[in-house]
């Protein structure tokens, strides 16, 4: 066997993922309120990043894209070599560097209302506790009230049996179940019940409806009343359609989930990242900018740096200092590089749609991340990035960027339209038919087919579950 050793010269491509490229690709796909809280934790670490103090005077003279870019090109990186002072042009960075990201002026009138602004609320555990309190309880009831509050879903149905609840206070059941009735006699109606059929019960109770068609409708014919059988109903009680119809209608303003006025999860208001207004024939794109920290290099480290001595304590400072100055210019960069792509992203999408913002949701076209890729010559996963969790306030609604993307369905004239338009178009459809004789799936194919859109009725059945509207057997009104 015959052993050689020699060297060969291979040629590869390799993608180096630096800091601050993992930094930049992080805040990318950051939402709005996330990008504030990891800037303000930034900021916490480091101390040469402070906040500089908003000028309104001087707001509407802030550099547009191009010049932006020149600015920030002004900031070198630190090596960490040499004596601290001179490998870096400090002057430059205090100087010239503006603040974080691409803002123009705007006047205020321009912006949306911040009335719809969110407060802190009075939770479900709080109002109940609040009435617990002020009830005639004893303090072994107190702590029962207790254990049932604290075991309530966000929908203010009890979670927990009552005989777990006896074994854990060391009580009987009877007594949990006592408190258990007085709690069920609480705002809001038909909070603590067990299921659905004694919420709604409970609250018939407080409208003076018991031993009544409605009472016996819920006690019995709940499954009749989610499936509109309204005919077994009619035979089994005996009673007409118009009785039904008048039992039916009291139910309906019964509160499936009472709890839920109090829940954190109801819908929250955002805080869109971009704003597109119209001005004469033209749009106008403005990066929300308020809110946003305005980042800058403490001045007063210059000072410092300048102070420090050459002994082997002082040289720790100075590579303090610069490895904190390197974190600091790449944060503000990063910042500016991620409302530079916003922007850019935002440009490219309404030029794609400006049939859209001109005539409405008919005129959406297909589009798909690698039209956007393309145009602006990125990554079609920057694109993905940018546009997750990124809001756009625009003439016709608040939508997610992500909103315009979407695919294509041909039409049987030759063009293309995009699925949320088939989708607004099915929803229109059901909106407007006879409420007592619902379009089934079927039927809706043939109707789009009549306007040129050719789709499958799974299809149908598809966007009809994204828009979260009902098959036509539960859409059916009898009366």
């Amino acid at each position: 066997m015959k052993f050689e050793l020699r060297q060969d010269l291979k040629l590869t491509q390799q993608l180096i993922m630096t800091p601050q490229l993992q930094q930049s690709i992080r805040l990318l796909q950051l939402s709005r309120i996330e990008l504030i809280n990891a800037i303000n934790q930034e900021m916490e670490k480091n101390p040469l990043l402070e906040e500089e103090a908003y000028d309104e005077e001087s707001a509407g003279d802030q550099v547009p894209e191009g010049d932006e870019a020149k600015a920030g090109s002004k900031v070198k990186e630190v090596t960490g070599e040499g004596d601290g002072k001179d490998d870096f042009d400090w002057d430059s960075f205090i100087e010239d560097f503006g603040p974080v990201g691409v803002s123009y002026a705007r006047e205020d009138g321009e912006s949306p209302s911040l009335e719809n602004m969110l407060t802190k609320t009075t939770s479900l555990a709080d109002h109940l506790s609040w009435q617990l309190n002020l009830s005639r309880f004893t303090d072994i009831e107190k702590k029962i009230g207790e254990q049932v509050i604290g075991n309530l879903d966000h929908n203010g149905y009890l979670m927990q049996d009552c005989d777990e609840i006896a074994a854990l206070e060391q009580v009987s059941t009877s007594q949990v179940e006592e408190v258990l009735g007085k709690i069920q006699e609480f705002d809001p109606p038909g909070i603590a019940a067990r299921d659905l059929k004694e919420c709604l019960l409970i609250q018939l109770k407080f409208l003076g409806g018991c031993n009544t068609l409605v009472e016996k409708i819920i006690d019995d014919h709940l499954k009749d009343l989610e499936t509109k059988n309204y005919g077994n109903i009619m035979k089994r009680q005996k009673v007409s359609l118009m009785e039904v119809k008048e039992a039916v209608d009291v139910i309906s303003t019964l509160d499936p989930r009472p709890g839920l006025v109090y829940s954190d999860e109801r819908p929250q208001y955002v805080i869109p990242d971009v704003f597109v207004f119209k001005v004469d024939d033209e749009y106008r794109i403005v990066l929300n900018d308020d809110g946003l920290p305005r980042l800058r290099v403490s001045n007063l480290y210059k000072e410092i740096l300048g102070e420090i001595g050459n002994n082997a304590k002082g040289e720790t400072c100075k590579e303090y200092i610069k490895d904190k100055l390197q974190s600091a210019t790449w944060l503000i960069k990063s910042i500016q590089q991620r409302q530079r792509t916003i922007y850019r992203v935002s440009e490219s999408i309404l030029n794609h749609q400006k049939e859209y913002f001109n005539k409405g949701i008919n005129y959406l076209k297909p589009m798909v991340l690698r039209d956007i890729a393309e145009d602006i010559g990125m990554h079609e996963s920057t694109i993905s990035r940018v546009t997750t969790n990124k809001y756009i306030h625009t003439p016709r609604g608040i939508f997610e960027l992500k909103y315009f993307f979407s695919s294509g369905i041909n039409r049987t004239d030759g063009d293309v339209i995009a699925s949320e338009s088939v989708k607004e178009r099915i929803e229109k459809i059901i909106r407007d038919e006879d409420k007592r004789k619902p379009f089934n799936d079927s039927q809706i194919v043939d109707i789009l087919k009549k306007s040129g859109i050719s789709i499958a009725r799974r299809t149908v059945a598809k966007y009809r579950d994204a828009l979260k509207i009902l098959p036509s057997s539960k859409r059916k009104q009898y009366f």
